[in-house]
């Protein structure tokens, strides 16, 4: 096979057009696999094989070729669909999904989170449409970008109908029933999608795949068939193949092709340069591939590279790394496990790839979805970053890439133009609806304020009605650069007086703790709202004063900025003089550190927090709270001092993470460090941390590791141990070896009790996850989302209700 470049002639014609059409729109269609492709941007992504976590990542046509997107957050996914300037991603085990915009900076946006028995499959993303099915009801869902659900008709097909699988076009979705396998089309352009369902009339159908104005799919006797618009011949399918001849498929605007089932070669049939281009990919095998309006990317068998095809009149080599074939499961595997599964799916402890049937006629209905597994417990360290598998190494390759680039700088500077334009004229300016400051998504028809799923059965569930809707630019540069003030808007400017005189001048009986800069009074605002006011201490302008001061500028703006329903909500502050106070929500059931360790509690067996099912709640929303700061802040914050008596308990028992006032802007959860003094809590402090005074978020995973362990145990992070002579010991030394030895029965705390059959095993869940958090090197720990995924599926473990953990449909929009 020969490589091509692009011809100097014919990159000069895609600039011009370019520039005479940058708004033409350009999309890519069908179905979830491992790779994606937005054509509207030039990007191509992948789920990358051989790592921790199936994370993905990208590489934008626009930018040089050495230029890798790494997609937030880094965690398992399995399966990808893009669509014209954004592309979506199901997070492995199917119980939530995530979108990306091009125009957002590739900003994550969690589109859905639901428990265990909201799983979806079948992803597809079409141009400004996004459809799963419920694997539960086989209910497809589809969220539409730019409405609200009150203005679309066809949010979904009509009466609940069951689907097998969906794929996703233009302006409408197709669907296979359950039972008769008769083709099924809803839409905004309810036009193409009944001409459509009108050609398939009632021929059962195995599987579809839609382009922009066509479907194909296999019917139940193995042949192909394709309707729709045939302006180019893309529906016109080859008739020297035999049934069962092909396998996946992809479409464009107006071509189609297929990899034969046999030896794994594409073919295509209609117009344009991807059909004239075939001769250029002879000889390539191809585990799958996916279709961009002209062009065509595939996943090559063997080394797992990408290449794409079409018109940019070469075979273009994306500098990815080797990417995944399929997704990893624990399932058995109808046709065999793929070749090196195990090594693909490294440290995801999911299990193997399935390979693809390439008999005769597969199963008349489609394998069941693989059973949801946790998130890896046991956790190796990840292998440096691949090297891209393809790189251009001829002159002909580096001017392809050249033109690549050249064409999608130009449409981003259109774009910029765009953007001048509204900014000057006010055109995109007026009449805003409010944008509250927040990376997360909106959820529409349920609870505004919380961007996560519902934590537990104290939490209703929302409401499943929803859309999605463009993103505020201007909210969210805003969100990016912090507070561009000292004192931001949302927090309120308290006089020492107001302050003095809703807590009773500071009494002691109003004494509820103490922060990292000073003491927390209970106070009574003068309208009648109950906070918590954490005074600094009063000292000379010394090294303790600067710290205090540090502290206090640090809470206040990270907090000013920081919205979630796991973390403790900054009311106001003061700042008089030497004096710093800052004025908090109340939070009425105290802290976690109290409920476990207090006097008041140490032989009680009846509180609210002695229960296994509300232990593991409340770390899994304390877990929250810290991914959100890990994977959604930006930029990501560590919080550095992840302690019981740090995580609050609001009147509905639902727990936050607090004090702020050691939290640093930290590189994330992609692994970097930084360097940074150690400081912290003796007992929670990572001991890698501490040791090299090097900080990354795995030292926050470390300290919830260790409130795991209270939480288990109801010891503090360091007790004095009868059986050791009254030493000190730590909570890590203590469990640790019992539970990594099977003996979690002999560390559990006996004011809860023995775990009840439904517990049992979630509690052993949680512990192992524990263990694995205080690993002694950083690496070897669990990431927050990860961490998330356990302790949900442990709350679902030991929940009757099966609905405790809420699903939600929403918007995409700033919160």
């Amino acid at each position: 096979m020969t490589t091509r470049h692009l011809p100097q002639s014919l990159a000069i014609i895609l600039l011009l057009f370019a520039v005479i059409s940058p708004l033409t729109p350009v999309h890519s269609l069908g179905s979830a696999s491992t790779i994606a492709v937005t054509d509207g941007s030039g990007t191509v992504c992948g789920i990358v094989a051989e790592e921790a976590t199936q994370r993905i990542e990208c590489r934008n046509g626009s930018a040089q070729s050495e230029n890798i997107i790494r997609i937030s957050p880094n965690a398992s996914f399995e399966a990808i669909s893009g669509g014209r300037d954004f592309f979506c991603g199901l997070r492995t085990g199917g119980s939530s999904f995530l979108c990306w915009e091009y125009a957002n900076n590739f900003q994550p946006k969690r589109v859905f989170n639901g428990s265990v028995d909201d799983r979806l499959k079948d992803l597809t993303v079409g141009v400004d449409q996004v459809c799963a099915i419920e694997v539960a009801s086989g209910i497809p869902r589809c969220w539409w970008r730019g409405r609200e659900s009150s203005e679309n008709m066809y949010l979904g097909p009509k009466n609940n109908e069951k689907f097998e699988s969906v794929t996703s076009g233009r302006g409408f979705s197709c669907g296979v029933l359950k039972g008769s396998r008769r083709v099924r089309c809803w839409g905004q352009n309810r036009s193409i999608a009944m001409s459509i369902e009108t050609q398939f009339g009632d021929s059962p159908m195995l599987s579809l795949v839609s382009g922009e104005k066509h479907v194909c799919g296999m019917g139940s006797n193995g042949s192909l068939i394709c309707r729709g618009n045939n302006d180019s011949g893309q529906t016109n399918v080859p008739k020297n193949f035999g049934a069962f001849e092909f396998g996946v498929m992809a479409l464009g605007s107006n071509h189609s092709c297929a990899i034969r089932r046999s030896n794994g070669s594409v073919v295509c049939w209609g117009g344009g340069g991807v059909v004239d281009g075939m001769d250029r990919v002879n000889g390539l095998l191809f585990e799958s591939i996916v279709s961009g309006s002209d062009f065509v990317c595939g996943l090559v068998s063997g080394n797992l590279s990408v290449v794409c095809w079409g018109s940019m009149g070469g075979v273009l080599e994306v500098p990815l790394p080797k990417i995944i074939p399929g997704p990893c499961t624990t399932s058995s595997c109808q046709c065999g496990v793929y070749l090196d599964s195990q090594a693909l799916c490294s440290g995801s402890g999911s299990g193997s790839i399935c390979k693809k049937c390439t008999g005769a006629q597969p199963a008349s209905a489609p394998a069941p979805a693989p059973a949801p597994a946790p998130a890896p417990l046991s956790m190796p360290p990840p292998p440096p970053p691949s090297s891209p598998v393809l790189r251009p190494q001829s002159e002909g390759k580096r001017k392809g890439l050249l033109a690549f680039a050249i064409v999608g700088s130009v449409g981003s500077l259109f774009g910029i133009c765009t953007v001048v334009y509204c900014l000057w004229t006010g055109v995109c300016c007026c009449n805003h609806k409010k944008i509250h400051n927040s990376v997360q998504p909106t959820i529409t028809g349920g609870n505004g304020n919380a961007p996560q799923s519902g934590s537990g059965p104290l939490t209703p569930p929302f409401s499943r009605s929803g859309t999605m809707r463009r993103q505020s630019s201007r909210a969210m540069r805003r969100q990016r650069s912090g507070t561009s003030s000292k004192h931001p808007d949302r927090a309120e400017d308290f006089t020492l007086a107001e302050l003095a005189a809703a807590t009773d001048n500071f009494s002691l009986e109003n004494k509820i703790g103490a922060g990292s800069f000073g003491t927390v009074y209970k106070g009574k605002l003068a309208d009648g709202r109950e906070v918590a006011i954490k005074r600094g201490e009063t000292t000379p302008k010394t090294k303790k004063f600067q710290e205090k001061e540090s502290a206090f500028q640090s809470e206040l703006a990270f907090l000013s900025r920081l919205h979630h329903k796991h973390l403790v909500r900054l009311v106001g502050f003061c700042e008089e003089k030497e004096e710093r106070l800052l004025v908090y929500e109340n939070m009425n059931n105290g802290a976690l550190y109290d409920h476990l360790h207090s006097k008041s509690n140490t032989e009680k067996s009846s509180s609210v927090v002695n229960s296994w099912k509300m232990r593991i709640k409340i770390s899994l929303d304390a877990a929250r709270g810290i991914e959100y700061l890990h994977n959604y802040a930006v930029p990501p914050i560590i919080h550095r001092d992840i302690k019981s008596s740090n995580i609050l308990l609001d009147a509905n028992w639902t727990a936050r993470v607090s004090d702020f006032g050691l939290s640093l802007m930290g590189p994330g959860s992609r692994g970097e460090c930084m360097p940074a003094k150690a400081a912290g809590t003796v007992g929670y402090m990572d001991p890698e941390y501490y040791k090299l005074n090097v900080l990354t978020s795995k030292s926050d995973v470390y300290g919830l590791g260790v409130v795991l362990l209270e939480l288990l145990t109801g010891r503090r992070a360091i007790f004095k141990d009868e059986e050791e002579g009254g030493n000190p010991v730590s909570v890590v030394d203590f469990a640790v070896p019992k539970i990594a030895s099977g003996e979690l029965q002999r560390v559990l705390d006996v004011r809860v009790g023995p775990p009840e059959i439904k517990e049992a095993e979630a509690v052993e869940l949680m512990a192992y996850m524990a263990v694995h958090c205080v690993s002694l090197e950083g690496r070897e720990r669990p990431s927050m989302t990860d961490i998330v995924a356990n302790l949900e599926r442990a709350l679902a473990l030991c929940d009757d209700s099966h609905g405790s953990i809420s699903s939600a449909t929403f918007s995409i929009v700033s919160e």
